[in-house]
């Protein structure tokens, strides 16, 4: 596996949005009361940051949303995106990120750090995660999309620290990510299906900025 594709190694790229598919990234909207009922004053932007370790950030700009269905569907993918990079820094020995994924996103998140882990590779530096927009919700079913731009990374050998020469091309653009998640019976909200966009097709060029 080179190591140009390592990070998004989640599904095949025949899963992923077709290029021909434009996403146009959106905030959610604000939560709004049902008529004659008290105003429900919504949560405020924010952006949060989660330290994974001392040279890795990941950074979330949460939208504007009260909706707790959603916060906790961005938790779990927030969760996800860190503690995979919490497991490939430490060297595959934190894995709870196994906690966020149920099915066949599990063995996805599990050959993603394996990747790095077999090629003798590390990362250091900043992803973002912005645009997050729950777009669908079916019953304990929904669908989440997200923007990813991972420019502010870099990949390192992992026995040098040193960055790589040729650095691939998920640290030159942003890209479109999209989680399907769970409700489970606990009701815990797990990712069940991951996909991606190249950072370079027109499924991505929303992420752009």
């Amino acid at each position: 596996m080179r190591v140009a594709i390592a990070l998004v190694v989640l599904l095949s790229t025949a899963c992923a949005p077709s290029e021909a598919e434009r996403f146009t990234p959106v905030d959610l909207p604000a939560e709004t009361s049902a008529p004659g009922a008290a105003a429900t004053a919504p949560t405020a932007p924010r952006v949060e940051t989660v330290q994974v370790s001392a040279d890795v950030q990941v950074v979330v700009e949460w939208p504007v949303t009260t909706d707790e269905d959603t916060i906790a569907m961005i938790n779990t993918f927030r969760d996800y995106r860190a503690g995979s990079f919490r497991s490939v820094v430490t060297g595959g020995e934190d894995t709870a990120y196994y906690e966020t994924v149920q099915e066949g996103a599990s063995m996805d998140a599990y050959a993603w750090v394996k990747a790095f882990l077999d090629q003798r590779r590390s990362v250091r530096g900043v992803s973002r995660l912005y645009a997050l927009n729950v777009v669908s919700v079916t019953g304990r079913g929904a669908e989440l999309n997200a923007c990813v731009d991972e420019t502010g990374m870099r990949l390192l050998d992992a026995e040098t620290g040193k960055a790589v020469r040729k650095q691939p091309d998920w640290a030159r653009r942003p890209f479109l990510q999209v989680a399907g998640l769970r409700r489970g019976d606990d009701g815990v909200w797990r990712i069940k299906l991951l996909q991606h966009a190249k950072p370079f097709s027109d499924a991505s060029k929303g992420c752009h900025r």
